[in-house]
C-alpha cells in the first residue's frame, strides 16, 4: 500500500510544477487542490498546513512543506520511506 499524497497549489506556479514533476517521475498518485481554480481550498490549506505559500504537500495527512522540502526529503532518501508507509 502506498502513502496518501496531497498537494495544494496553483496551475501556474513553477514551484508547484516542480513538486508535481518529482512525484510524477516516481509514479506517485496524488490528489491536487488548485487554489486558483478552487479558491475555497485556500482556507483549508491554511487550516491543515498552517502556511499561505504554495505548494503545500501532505503525506498521510502530515504537512511536509513545499517543493524545496520535498526535494530535500528526496535527496536524503526519506521521501521514498514516507511514500511506502501509509
Amino acid at each position: 500500500m502506498t502513502a496518501k499524497v496531497e498537494i495544494y497549489g496553483t496551475s501556474f506556479c513553477r514551484h508547484c510544477l516542480a513538486a508535481r514533476a518529482l512525484l510524477d517521475s516516481k509514479q506517485i498518485d496524488y490528489t491536487e487542490y488548485l487554489i486558483d481554480l478552487m479558491p475555497l481550498e485556500r482556507g483549508e490549506m491554511l487550516r491543515r498546513c498552517g502556511r499561505k505559500k504554495v505548494p503545500q504537500i501532505l503525506i498521510n495527512n502530515e504537512p511536509i512543506g513545499g517543493d524545496e522540502d520535498l526535494m530535500m526529503l528526496d535527496a536524503s532518501g526519506e521521501l521514498d520511506q514516507l511514500l511506502k508507509h501509509p
